[in-house]
């Protein structure tokens, strides 16, 4: 296997399951980054590299970060601060790691956006995450099941205006210039119409679904009108192909509540309205007519989060929230096999990481035990 100074490119495990110009491609980029840290990472102004040892293990940490993105995601070879925020988030849910091993992943990341800043002309990494401080290691907050039901219910008015014909006409000028920002057109085109468009079902239906079933950003970035089985109002589902599972191995079908059924029946019908959807199946798109990633995910949680007068504020709080609340509290509430159907584990071990029993659940069981 290729090397730079004894070090290998990448592990066996990432080498199988990379086809031969996805091998060369990933081989020439992880080559530039070990040249470099090898000769300059340390301290780029006096070309002082690190060990060899040191980017050994760094190395081997990559090769398990770039498999969990392509799990996510599918294959890059190029890796976003995003990506870095959602695996520390990830890392942050288990319980199996030490502190010394989490603070050794989170060095090797800021090592390669630091490379990232002098060789690709790339942006400097303020990680939302930090495991230097063992303290830190674990996320402080998943939504409990008041912020779920507060959450869910901002996503009900989140950007909603007043009826056209319950304002004033002060309020109803006032309320015709917020929408004109909003909808990028002059006051003076601002009708009935934008005010329904303005209280539209699309942030009800992907907050929505999402609390039931813990979508994945990237499931959120795939997500098409076909997964959604609507039809039958007292049988709502979710059906992800094995073509568009994020592992492309399974084939997953999830309920969704009769609510949540109903939510998305609506922004069904209602996005055949905007043009932006005319040539795609796309299920969600942001204003700029792009599909949603991690960053604009996160920005979405936060304003629905403040809008729920959810705390935020020295919480780590991106997307996998969401998700692992799903787990946690079907795992307490139900059982294991619940929460692995729901979040779409092929394996129970990966289900068991998020069932964590407050204090009152052990003592619960203690008590049931005698």
């Amino acid at each position: 296997m290729d090397e730079v100074q004894g070090i290998p490119l990448m592990t066996k495990d990432t080498a199988g399951r990379l086809s031969e110009k996805q091998r060369v491609d990933y081989g020439e980029e992880i080559r530039s980054l070990l040249k470099w840290l090898l000769s300059a990472g340390k301290d780029p102004e006096r070309l002082k590299g690190y060990a060899q040892s040191t980017i050994y293990t760094s190395t081997n940490h990559i090769d398990v970060w770039a498999r969990w993105v392509w799990d996510e995601e599918g294959y890059t070879s190029t890796f976003t601060h995003d990506h870095a925020d959602d695996y520390l988030f990830h890392l942050g849910t288990q319980t199996d790691y030490s502190d010394y091993y989490l603070a050794s992943i989170f060095k090797t990341l800021k090592r390669y956006f630091k490379w990232q800043v002098h060789e690709r002309n790339g942006t400097e990494w303020d990680p939302q995450y930090s495991f230097n401080d063992p303290s830190s290691t674990k996320p402080q907050e998943y939504l409990s099941i008041e912020e779920r039901e507060r959450l869910r219910d901002a996503a009900l008015d989140y950007r909603g205006v007043p009826h056209y014909k319950s304002l004033t006409p002060e309020e109803r000028s006032r309320w015709k210039a917020h929408l004109a920002v909003r909808f990028e057109k002059s006051k003076s085109e601002i009708t009935p119409a934008d005010f329904e468009r303005a209280n539209g079902w699309k942030f009800t239906s992907l907050i929505w679904v999402s609390l039931d079933v813990g979508l994945r950003p990237v499931e959120v970035e795939r997500a098409k009108t076909s997964w959604f089985r609507v039809e039958d109002t007292e049988n709502p589902k979710v059906v992800i192909p094995a073509d568009d599972s994020t592992k492309n191995t399974e084939h997953w079908d999830v309920p969704l509540t009769r609510k949540t059924g109903e939510a998305v029946k609506r922004w069904i019908a209602e996005r055949d309205a905007y043009p932006k959807y005319d040539d795609t199946d796309t299920m969600w798109l942001t204003r700029e007519s792009n599909p949603y990633a991690s960053s604009s995910l996160r920005y979405l949680l936060i304003q629905l989060c403040e809008e729920a007068r959810i705390e935020v504020e020295d919480r780590r709080m991106s997307w996998y929230a969401i998700r692992h609340s799903v787990g946690t509290h079907l795992a307490q509430t139900k059982d294991l096999k619940h929460a692995q159907r729901v979040l779409r584990h092929k394996r129970t071990e990966t289900t068991m990481k998020y069932n964590h029993p407050d204090e009152n659940q052990i003592r619960d069981g203690q008590d049931k035990i005698g």
